[in-house]
């Protein structure tokens, strides 16, 4: 009997069909292709959260400096601070940005103790040439401060605020009058060197104003006079008297007069 299952002619064990290899061949090289690229997908899904995080990030931070400034500019010190501290949450590029615009805000609403801390948190964060701004505006609230505990009567606090705020203007390094620390200037219509001279020649004054304004003496106060005593007393009254029955006999004498004088 003749096997149905071998071809006449064909050897045993040979493929039956070389396209049905062939496809065969394709369709486990396809799936292998599959798994690598799933492989490679899952490897790489980290890296690319990542970048989408990144950009999002950075369209973030300038999203809310726009605000920031935005709001500032229109007199909006409490939008200008809500917009600002939406700058801090993981700060990795600019990290003095977000204390920075924060601090300003707050100096603007009159909020100064706050403002001073925000500043100088922002100055520890500050490398090169950012110091020099931060500086500036640092320098500007503490002798705000210093103007107010004087105008409150305080001129020893005054003098000391007067004089911290000069030390932060002498600490600044000298590339801050550089034409390059004028491009990075938060306030590119100030003069950064010119601001510079113009508030320590002030500080300076107001400090040496200060420290030479004599204090206040204290006024004396004035002791009560002595009251006469009782007797003393009675016997001015028996004076009085004397004095008053001596001058009605010195008129009856006269012959009396009307009492009134001539106006000539």
């Amino acid at each position: 009997m003749t096997d149905l299952t071998t071809k006449p002619g064909a050897t045993p064990g040979a493929p039956d069909d070389p396209k049905a290899s062939a496809a065969a061949a394709l369709l486990a090289s396809n799936r292998r292709r599959r798994r690598i690229r799933r492989w490679i997908a899952i490897g790489t899904l980290p890296l690319t959260l990542a970048a989408l995080l990144f950009v999002g990030k950075i369209l973030s931070m300038y999203a809310f400096a726009h605000q920031s400034i935005t709001a500032y500019v229109a007199d909006d010190y409490a939008g200008s601070e809500a917009s600002a501290r939406g700058q801090e949450f993981v700060n990795w590029f600019e990290p003095f940005k977000a204390p920075f615009n924060v601090g300003t805000a707050l100096a603007g609403a009159e909020k100064l103790p706050e403002a001073r801390a925000k500043l100088e948190e922002s100055l520890d964060l500050a490398t090169g040439l950012e110091v020099c701004t931060v500086s500036i505006n640092l320098a500007l609230v503490i002798e705000r401060m210093g103007d107010a505990a004087r105008s409150d009567g305080d001129g020893a606090a005054a003098a000391e605020l007067f004089g911290e705020a000069l030390a932060v203007t002498t600490a600044m390094p000298d590339e801050c009058d550089s034409d390059e620390a004028q491009e990075q200037s938060s306030d590119p219509d100030r003069d950064m060197q010119q601001s510079t001279d113009e508030l320590e020649d002030r500080l300076k004054q107001k400090q040496q104003s200060e420290q030479e304004a004599p204090p206040e003496e204290e006024q004396p106060q004035e002791e009560p006079e002595p009251q006469p005593s009782d007797d003393k007393l009675d016997e001015l009254k028996d004076k009085l008297e004397q004095g008053t029955q001596e001058r009605d006999q010195q008129q009856g004498d006269d012959g009396g007069g009307s009492g009134t004088d001539k106006p000539w």
